[in-house]
């Protein structure tokens, strides 16, 4: 052991942070008897002092140890009470991540170590391990302050936004353009070759999958496989190695400052709802044995309430429970360079005893807060607790992803009957739902995949999931998906079923681009990336869900673009203000629905099966007085050719959008909708 100076230190802030002299830590325990501080050789392997932690102030645990500086490894260590009935699980033999930590240092490794009691006992977590932990625990890291650089972050609004949800591994393991040696990092992601592709298609923000450091489960591992998305946190500051390498935070905010050069802004998919500890038979990682009664929300103090599903429940009721989750975003935001956040299962951190709270804590601090009432705010408005499902019920400024859009585009296509009124909602940002409480149009984050489910060509090319190679029996995963083969299950080299499926494609992504909110495609979707029927890929950290450039649909990576610079022309498609058919200055309704045949839909049309072709002539809305290109007419047509009347107009109409015909930049307003497209028209004038 080395000796080390050491003094009181002080409560502020939380975690390492260097001195003039020293190492000032601080952490939290409101049940604790006793909290050492465990230093360790610089590789890690033998533990080289125990330090008392000699000053309280209040549940704030501090410690100022002379001498050490940048770069030293350590953890912590809590003593207490073992009493899991009353939900105090203290055991000193654990070795700790400090959850405020900047860095890590080696990686978790499975051991029955790791575990607090003794697996196999026949008391089950009630029993008490003795085994010393620290040789499977990666180290915290004491790190220095990042400076912040100097440059300016994209800016755009929400209403001009399209997001792409995007892996940041699979996104370039099998890039051609991309240095092997790259590719799967953040280095990989910022090349040239990336950031070309999104610039291309029109991407204004990259949402990342979950980048905070992850810690496999146990029966993943067993079966040789990893948590792949993502969701299973062991630290909410430290970025993923596997992404960033040896360069952690400064490799990821390379990264970042590259996309923002670019125009692009970056959105974390972040979860605060649950840690990689899972439940009462869980590890002994950080969380739980500094202070399980205070950082969880507990079910009759040895069980844990369960309402993400994956075995723990944080308690964002709690103060300091509460601080962390704050200091981990402003963290991301200020360190990071991060431009918003995608919550998931965002009804957990909104459930306050009552159940869900619009008013939540969390809600309120974030809507608060200096750093972060000014970045995207996304909720993922569900989770499997009571009254879980909450879509529509965030407060402003939330925006939130819209599942009902997502089934509502998937039916209409695929066809069925009295769906028109469906798309109807969904098309002017489904107001029904988020036309509340002051809420703008970009409230709905509309989306037709995302990581969970079918990628946009399995939703073409399979009428059922296919699980296998998750090794659950194909029982995993959302079976009731509303897709369609078109014929065939699975790839096809009939060119009659390829044609059919193209076209399919185009028409669910001219939907989304057409829509009012903001669209959300998954990175890959564009290129025509299968995952060969799998809707459940999130152990799947291979080929299956790597995005395959060498065989990459570059004609449909086109229409993408096409599809977001024809956004961009027209503001009436990226409007802030919710429609509802009112009468604007100049005498025109800024929603009028209309039949093929060009009259308004009577009341027994939205009901009528064989009513499938849905008209809307766009303006700017009627309120706000905001000036527009002109008048639009969109044309949805699932079903056969039917001869199409226009509205009349001093102007014209001109042709810019045909799905069935994916080159068109402009042409004559044609008199028949073809089956199977999306049809645009604009005031010839315009042209």
């Amino acid at each position: 052991m080395t000796d080390f100076v050491t003094g009181a230190g002080q409560p502020f802030p939380m975690g390492a942070s260097l001195t003039a002299t020293g190492v000032n830590f601080a952490t939290f325990s409101a049940n604790a008897t006793a909290i050492e501080l465990c230093l360790f050789s610089p590789d890690g392997s033998r533990e080289i002092a125990r330090l008392p932690f000699v000053e309280r102030n209040g549940d704030i645990w501090h410690l100022h140890v002379g001498g050490l500086g940048e770069g030293a490894l350590y953890g912590f260590r809590a003593h207490g009470p073992w009493a899991p009935e009353e939900g105090h699980r203290f055991n000193p033999n654990k070795l700790l991540i400090d959850p405020w930590a900047r860095g890590l240092h080696g990686r978790f490794l499975w051991d029955d170590a790791v575990f607090g009691y003794v697996t196999g006992d026949p008391a089950g977590d009630l029993s008490f391990d003795s085994r010393d932990s620290a040789a499977f625990i990666p180290k915290s890291v004491v790190t220095a302050p990042l400076p912040v650089p100097d440059h300016p972050r994209p800016g755009h609004s929400l209403a001009d936004s399209v997001i792409c949800e995007a892996h940041l591994r699979g996104a370039t393991m099998l890039h051609p353009g991309v240095d092997e040696a790259l590719r799967g990092t953040c280095a990989g992601f910022a090349s040239d070759m990336v950031i070309g592709h999104l610039t291309r298609a029109g991407v204004t923000d990259v949402e990342f999958l979950p980048v905070h450091a992850i810690a496999d489960e146990r029966f993943l591992v067993a079966k040789g496989l990893r948590n792949y998305w993502g969701y299973n946190t062991l630290n909410w500051f430290v970025p993923e190695p596997r992404y960033t390498g040896p360069g952690g935070m400064v490799a990821w905010r390379e990264m970042v400052t590259h996309l923002h050069r670019a125009g692009i802004g970056v959105i974390l998919d972040v979860v605060y709802n649950h840690s990689a500890e899972s439940d009462e038979h869980g590890p002994h990682l950080s969380l739980r044995g500094l202070d399980n009664a205070s950082f969880y929300r507990l079910a009759g103090g040895r069980h844990y309430d369960n309402d993400a599903g994956t075995g723990n429940t944080l308690d964002l009721t709690h103060p300091m429970v509460l601080r962390l989750v704050m200091d981990s975003l402003r963290y991301w935001v200020e360190t990071g360079l991060v431009d918003g956040f995608r919550f998931d299962l965002a009804t957990v951190l909104a459930r306050e005893p009552g159940g869900f709270d619009p008013g939540a804590g969390f809600l309120d601090a974030l809507r608060q807060d200096p750093v972060l009432a000014r970045v995207r705010l996304i909720a993922e408005p569900w989770d499997i607790g009571p009254g879980g499902y909450q879509l529509g019920g965030f407060p402003p400024p939330f925006s939130e992803w819209n599942d009902r859009y997502r089934d509502g585009v998937r039916r209409f296509w695929r066809g069925e009957p009295r769906r028109a009124a469906d798309l109807a909602g969904v098309l002017l940002g489904s107001a029904g739902l988020f036309d509340h409480s002051g809420r703008q149009a970009t409230a709905s984050v509309n989306f037709l995949t995302s990581h969970d489910g079918f990628t946009l060509q399995d939703l073409v090319s399979y009428s059922e999931k296919h699980n296998e190679a998750n090794g659950e029996g194909n029982r995993d995963g959302h079976s009731d998906n509303h897709s369609d083969n078109m014929g065939v299950e699975g790839p096809s080299a009939d060119p009659v079923i390829q044609a059919a499926r193209d076209l399919r494609k185009r028409n669910l992504l001219a939907t989304l681009f057409l829509s009012q909110g903001v669209p959300m495609w998954l990175m890959g979707d564009e290129i025509g990336h299968s995952q060969g029927g799998n809707n459940n890929t999130y152990a799947q950290d291979n080929a299956i869900t790597w995005a395959d450039w060498r065989k990459a649909d570059q004609a449909l990576t086109a229409f993408v673009g096409r599809l977001a610079a024809l956004r961009r022309a027209h503001p009436e498609l990226r409007q802030h203000r919710f429609l509802h058919g009112k009468i604007r200055a100049d005498g025109f309704r800024d929603v009028i629905w209309r039949r093929a045949d060009g009259k308004e839909p009577s009341a027994g049309d939205w009901q009528d099966t064989e009513f499938l072709c849905l008209c809307l002539e766009l303006r700017m809305a009627a309120e706000g007085g905001e000036p527009g290109s002109g008048p639009l007419f969109l044309v949805f047509n699932p079903g056969g050719d039917l001869p199409l009347r226009l509205p009349e107009t001093q102007q014209g109409w001109q042709l810019v959008l045909d799905t069935t015909r994916p080159d068109l930049t402009a042409g004559a307003a044609p008199d028949t909708v073809p089956a199977n497209a999306v049809l645009v028209m604009i005031p010839a004038s315009s042209v």
